[in-house]
């Protein structure tokens, strides 16, 4: 996703917002609040603190019909706006292939492939036996010199983007890497991945093969328009009418990649990506499956560490790399936190193994897990599915939100004539689909039919008639590839005074935390896997400035204080961005400040994009 909600929209629109996008929902004053069977009191699906005043000061108004009378501005349904048109119609900018059945057959069968080989574990460690971990390394205290001939070693917990990047960064470099990963194969979660221009940069320096693959592999997104829309008809003459499906905010991300010198943003299969690292990114056999980590030793002194497996394997390396996940057990460790702070991720490599009823299970384990973890629910769970369709809008859009007071639903290009989507509706944490019957055998399609019901349909709960586009996307989809969880994020920056944590936000002796495990956030920017991207190229050329094993906990402390305020500054706009969409749809209707938020938001993407497409981090 790549939809920021601007620095100065967001100062306009957290006037009307009361809640910290910032503080644990548990902590929030929260209008409105219900205790669910698990005794889990999670935010509503309703505006709260003076945006749920003004909602209320609206509603007790006399209500005039003339007002909202009248039909939307034809500008406003137009996908392709002049302003965006200019900027992809520069030479330098990449043109738009149409949809073709080569294209499709291709991108859709190098998914499968990818898919099949990741079941049969190419490349994977098998026999463990021979590993270089294994053996420990009998280091004498004050630590040893780091040579060409013995490099530094690290190990890394999990396979997903964040841990196959850090592995790639560092074998570039010259070091010994292993990359334990607790799932039993790499299944995909949640389809392909929106790699932006700035991650793509990051993987650019980090070896060019890789960037080269990922770029033949995917499908610009950049080459068409972005942007938000209403779901429903909503707004008045003194403010704007706008008709279900009508514009309110387009923008093109080529202009600020170019200004940078960045390339396009590419999407990419998640086992595609996961099979080019592995087959590019570092020797064969490096990534051991079925491993998680338990705990580990720092032996101090510039000895390493010892980690020890679920399975009682022990592995030995100069550093630990925990790129586990937002229930990292390595962060876990690392920060003293209490029993069940980590816990089994329902994305990443693992998620996609898992089925509803596990899914149903995690989903209340998950509540418990978050407590423990310091973790904040965002007060949105998400549905998401990759529906093999060819969007009504292919040619011109490559990325939409369809907005709505409880709820939006988000839409882009996933390549191949597919759609990956998402519907995320405000709720309480720890909710599951009733299981199928015959009655109702598709439990989560029949939610999110009423949820997102069409014009003329009668509307939601609330009578609101959405965008066909929604349901478009929805049918397309079947019951068993739509999976649903809670979304969870952190701090940006530590709630903690504890001067080590300060100093050294990420990394304590010769381990340190990468992607999730540290800056969990939000999806409104797409920026997740990119930190994550950006996390291990900084990582790897820290590392590599190691001459001693006694400056590794120096290393890593610089690492983690260059990267945790860009990292806290993207992911606290994720975070505000995501809490006050649901409240778009009231600011854009209040006249003057309406049209005046509007008009910010247009004007301000450019910049915020500048911000996020630099090519240093």
């Amino acid at each position: 996703m790549r939809f920021a909600l601007s620095g100065c929209a967001l100062v306009v629109l957290s006037l009307y917002n009361g809640a910290s996008a910032f503080t644990p929902a548990s902590q929030q004053a929260i209008g409105s609040r219900t205790s669910t069977s698990l005794r889990v009191t999670g935010q509503q699906a309703e505006s709260f603190g003076p945006a749920a005043f003004l909602r209320k000061l609206k509603a007790d108004l006399p209500q005039f019909e003339w007002l909202a009378d009248g039909k939307g501005n034809p500008k406003n349904k137009v996908n392709m706006p002049d302003h965006v048109r200019a900027v992809l119609d520069r030479p330098d900018a990449p043109k738009r292939e149409a949809e073709n059945a080569e294209r499709t057959d291709r991108i859709r069968n190098r998914a499968k492939q990818a898919s099949a080989d990741a079941m049969e574990l190419k490349r994977m460690l098998v026999d463990d036996s021979d590993a270089w971990w294994k053996t420990p390394q009998n280091v004498e205290k004050g630590g040893r010199e780091v040579t060409k001939e013995n490099p530094l070693t690290v190990l890394v917990t999990g396979g997903g983007l964040a841990g196959l990047v850090v592995a790639s960064a560092c074998h570039s470099k010259g070091m010994k890497v292993a990359l334990f990963e607790q799932a039993s194969s790499y299944a995909p979660y949640g389809g392909p991945i929106q790699i932006q221009s700035n991650a793509l940069r990051a993987i650019q320096q980090i070896n060019p093969k890789i960037y080269e693959e990922l770029v033949a592999a995917g499908t610009t997104t950049a080459d068409r328009v972005s942007g938000l829309k209403i779901g429903y008809r909503k707004g008045n003459k003194l403010a704007g009418i706008y008709d279900a499906g009508d514009w309110l905010v387009r923008f093109d991300t080529i202009g600020p990649a170019l200004e940078a010198g960045l390339p396009a943003t590419v999407v990419v299969d998640r086992p595609v990506i996961q099979q080019i690292l592995v087959k590019y990114g570092f020797p064969e056999n490096t990534v051991r499956i079925k491993s998680r980590l338990q705990t580990y030793e720092d032996l101090g002194n510039g000895r390493g560490i010892v980690a020890t497996l679920e399975d009682g394997t022990k592995a030995y390396a100069d550093v630990l790399v925990g790129a586990d996940g937002v229930w990292s057990q390595v962060r876990k460790e690392l920060h003293g936190l209490g029993e069940g702070a980590g816990g089994f991720a329902a994305s990443g490599a693992a998620g996609g193994a898992i089925d509803d009823a596990e899914a149903r299970k995690l989903a209340r384990e998950t509540v418990r897990i978050a407590a423990k973890a310091d973790r904040r629910y965002s007060g949105f769970t998400c549905y998401a599915a990759l529906a093999p369709h060819r969007a009504s809008n292919i040619e011109d859009v490559s990325y939409q939100i369809l907005l709505g007071e409880k709820k939006y639903f988000v839409s882009t290009d996933g390549g191949g004539e597919r759609q990956q989507w998402f519907a995320l509706i405000r709720e309480p944490a720890g909710g599951v689909d009733p299981e199928p019957t015959p009655e109702d055998p598709t439990p989560k399609l029949t939610r999110l039919r009423k949820e997102f019901a069409a014009l003329g349909s009668g509307g939601d709960a609330d009578g609101n008639e959405w965008d066909p586009f929604a349901l478009e996307l929805i049918n397309a989809s079947s019951e068993d590839d739509i999976k649903r969880r809670d979304l969870y994020d952190g701090a940006p920056l530590l709630t903690t005074l504890d001067p080590q944590r300060l100093i050294s936000p990420w990394a304590k002796g010769p381990v340190a935390l990468c992607g999730d495990a540290c800056h969990p956030m939000m999806p409104n920017l797409g920026q997740g896997g990119c930190q994550a991207t950006e996390d291990g190229f900084r990582l790897g050329e820290e590392l590599a400035t190691v001459q001693h094993t006694r400056d590794i906990p120096w290393v890593l402390g610089a690492y983690s204080r260059k990267r945790v305020i860009r990292t806290s500054i993207i992911q606290g706009f994720a975070q505000l961005g995501s809490d006050l969409l649901v409240d778009f749809d009231l600011m854009m209707t209040i006249p003057l400040l309406g049209p005046f938020f509007l008009t910010m938001t247009q004007l301000s993407m450019p910049w915020v994009l500048r911000f996020l497409y630099t090519p240093t981090f």
